[in-house]
C-alpha cells in the first residue's frame, strides 16, 4: 500500500534502470521525486508524477545550478553513474577521470550540497547505489570497481559525521542486474591486445550474469528499505546470491572468494 509522505527525494539517473525503479516506488509511497537526467527531454516513457530535471553529474556548475531551483531535500539516492571496463593499461586516462567525475566526485558535491539542509532540520537521508564488485573485484573492471570503492569509503565514514542530526547514510550494493546495462557499457580495449581474448571471454559471461540477474524493481525495493528504516544498514546487498556470498566471504580465504569471482565471470 502507498505510504503518505510529506518527503522530497532527489533520485540521479532516473531516466531508465535502477533510478527509474527507485522513483516509481517512491512516488507509489506518497514521495515528491525529483528525477534526473542529462537530457530530461528526451526521456523515454516519462512517469507521472516525477519532476524531471536536468543535471550533469560531470559537472560541478550543473550540480551547483540544480541544488539552487530545488530547494529543500530530505533523501538523496546517488544513482546515475557509468560502467566502465578494459585492461588497465589500455584505459585511456581522461575515461578513467570521466568515470570518477560522474560515479564518485559528482555524487559527492551533490551531496555536500544537500546535507547542511537536512542536518539543519534534523531529517536526512542518504543512499549510495554502488555494486558488489566493490566487494568482490573482477578483472577488467578496475576503474569502475574503484568508483563504486570509493563512494562506500565516502559513505562508512560519513555516518558517523551526521548521525547525530538524524542523517543517516547507506550503500546498497547490487549484484547481475538486468536493466540493459550491457549495452551502455564504455569499453576499451584494442584490437591486437595481449588481453583481448581474456577480456572478452569476461564480458561475455557477464553480460550473461546481468541478463540473469535480478531486476531494477528488486533493487529499488531494497533501496526504500533502506530509505526508510529508523537506523539504516551501513550497507545493504542485493542480488547474486548476497547473503550466501558475503557469508562465504567471512568463512573463507580472500585469495579463494576472488578465485571464484573470477571463474564466475569466465576467467
Amino acid at each position: 500500500m502507498p505510504h503518505p509522505s510529506s518527503r522530497t527525494a532527489l533520485v540521479t539517473g532516473a531516466s531508465s534502470g535502477i533510478g527509474r525503479a527507485v522513483s516509481v516506488a517512491l512516488v507509489e509511497r506518497g514521495y515528491r521525486v525529483l528525477g534526473t537526467s542529462r537530457r530530461p527531454d528526451s526521456v523515454n516513457d516519462p512517469v507521472p508524477g516525477i519532476e524531471y530535471l536536468a543535471l550533469d553529474l560531470a559537472d560541478h556548475a550543473s550540480i551547483e545550478e540544480c541544488v539552487k531551483t530545488i530547494g529543500p531535500v530530505d533523501v538523496l539516492v546517488n544513482n546515475a553513474g557509468e560502467s566502465q571496463g578494459g585492461p588497465l593499461e589500455e584505459l585511456p586516462i581522461d575515461a578513467v577521470e570521466r568515470v570518477f567525475r560522474i560515479n564518485v566526485f559528482g555524487a559527492v558535491r551533490l551531496t555536500q550540497l544537500l546535507l547542511p539542509g537536512m542536518r539543519e532540520r534534523r531529517y536526512g537521508r542518504v543512499v549510495m547505489v554502488g555494486s558488489m564488485l566493490a566487494s568482490f573485484p573482477l578483472a577488467y573492471r578496475s576503474s569502475y570497481v574503484a568508483t563504486k570503492a570509493a563512494i562506500k569509503g565516502f559513505a562508512n565514514a560519513l555516518r558517523r559525521e551526521v548521525s547525530p542530526y538524524g542523517v543517516e547514510v547507506t550503500t546498497v550494493e547490487p549484484g547481475s542486474i538486468n536493466t540493459g546495462i550491457s549495452e551502455r557499457r564504455t569499453q576499451y580495449v584494442a584490437e591486437d591486445s595481449p588481453f583481448r581474448e581474456e577480456f572478452q571471454a569476461m564480458l561475455t559471461k557477464l553480460n550473461s550474469n546481468e541478463a540473469k540477474g535480478v531486476s531494477a524493481q528488486t533493487v529499488a525495493r531494497t533501496v526504500v528499505r533502506a530509505i526508510e528504516a529508523p537506523r539504516p544498514r551501513p550497507l545493504y546487498a542485493v542480488g547474486s546470491n548476497a547473503p550466501a556470498v558475503f557469508a562465504l566471504r567471512r568463512l573463507f580465504p580472500r585469495s579463494l572468494i576472488l578465485r571464484m569471482v573470477a571463474r564466475k565471470h569466465g576467467l
